[in-house]
């Protein structure tokens, strides 16, 4: 896997990073904000937790409609109806937790450990996503949240959802880029990502969803590893 940094930015201002794919294509991944990003691959795009209101407030009629989405779960920094009603189209596959596809009433419902090919392209896995820390499992408790592991032409992207530094991550393979929370109580302290990223080994990690937590702290720990941690706009 070969990544290229792209240092132009979108019009509106977004962080795109370029990563090239086994057969040479590329993989444009956007930054949008917290716990949000854009995948775009061959022509297709992908929104990932897609949220209008969460600061700062995102026009999405302004991207492309999108032929995926993906909700991690339920919480409003993640699922947002708004957001799904600017970027859906008829084709539109709209891929959530199970939780969330029965709030919404449509779209496709993934839980943990199931998997799914889109399409000729994207091969989609559900991993687990929850806190384990004692008196913090209320927020992401075991089995209803996912992750998502995304294979476009032999690259994989996880992006992880909010969750903890649990032993799943130990069956992750072949990681090229990696989204890991980074905000305690909810998710992550920089430590335990930088232990989940020792775990994981990703090529690329991006610590997302992050607030106001030190980030560059995580740099800090992995500095001594072939890990290449990129902080972008995901407060």
């Amino acid at each position: 896997m070969t990544a290229t940094l792209a240092t132009e930015s979108l019009a509106a201002g977004y962080q795109t990073d370029t990563f090239k794919t086994k057969g040479g294509k590329e993989v444009v991944i956007t930054a949008i904000k917290h716990a949000s990003l854009r995948i775009q691959y061959d022509g297709l795009e992908i929104q990932v937790d897609p949220v209008v209101k969460f600061a700062p407030e995102t026009d999405y009629a302004k991207f492309p409609k999108a032929d995926i989405i993906l909700v991690t779960h339920e919480h409003f920094d993640h699922f947002d109806r708004d957001a799904i009603a600017a970027l859906k189209k008829d084709s539109t596959q709209v891929i959530a937790n199970p939780a969330v596809q029965k709030m919404l009433g449509f779209g496709t419902a993934m839980a943990n450990g199931e998997s799914r090919t889109i399409g000729k392209v994207l091969t989609l896995d559900a991993v687990p996503a929850y806190n384990t820390t004692a008196g913090r499992t209320q927020f992401h408790p075991k089995g209803r949240d996912n992750g998502y592991v995304l294979t476009l032409d032999g690259l994989r992207i996880y992006i992880a959802g909010d969750t903890e530094d649990i032993p799943e991550m130990a069956k992750l393979k072949d990681i090229d880029v990696a989204f890991l929370p980074c905000n305690q109580p909810y998710t992550m302290t920089p430590e335990q990502v930088a232990k989940a990223a020792k775990i994981i080994k990703p090529k690329v990690l991006f610590p997302y969803h992050y607030s106001e937590t030190p980030i560059k702290r995580v740099v800090e720990l992995l500095a001594d590893t072939a890990i290449d941690v990129r902080i972008r706009n995901y407060r």
